[in-house]
């Protein structure tokens, strides 16, 4: 089932008074536009709660507060597949999951997904350098856990707009 959005509510979404301009006129532009891109607003808190994780995940195991955790890459769960799920996940909400927007952006996630798992070959010296290795890259089970994450914030997501009535 499709909830694609009419030209009007779309119009309406980024700020269009209806004088045909797009919403460039400052009159009708609005910057809380962008909070109506649900999409957007999926990938986005994908990112961040997959962050978080991370955050307070390192003060439980290593029971010290680490920040750079909060903008750091590596560790667990991946917050790029996370980012790449959320996003194809809620444009197939939106749009369709038979649209050629969702076939784009369920590509750009796979290729992402399969670039951040770094694996250096077995032969190389620094092959078994555990921080090395999540420095490069997520092992596959962080990339798993990050997209399943995505996937889940995304779907309670549209769950949440369509309870309110948004869609």
């Amino acid at each position: 089932m499709s909830t694609r959005y009419s030209e009007r509510e779309s119009r309406r979404a980024m700020g269009d008074d209806g004088g045909g301009d797009g919403g460039a006129s400052s009159a009708g532009f609005s910057y809380f536009a962008v909070f109506h891109n649900y999409p957007l607003v999926a990938a986005l808190l994908g990112f961040a709660v997959a962050q978080s994780i991370k955050f307070f995940v390192t003060r439980y195991k290593e029971n010290r507060w680490d920040p750079k955790q909060l903008i750091g890459s590596g560790g667990m769960p991946s917050s790029h597949s996370a980012t790449v799920t959320a996003l194809a996940v809620a444009i197939g909400f939106q749009d369709g999951f038979g649209c050629a927007l969702f076939a784009t952006a369920a590509i750009f996630a796979s290729v992402v997904l399969n670039q951040i798992v770094c694996e250096l070959p077995s032969e190389h010296p620094l092959s078994e350098t555990r921080p090395l290795r999540e420095l490069l890259g997520h092992t596959p089970t962080q990339v798993v856990a990050g997209a399943l994450l995505g996937s889940m914030l995304a779907t309670a997501g549209q769950m949440f707009l369509v309870v309110s009535g948004s869609v």
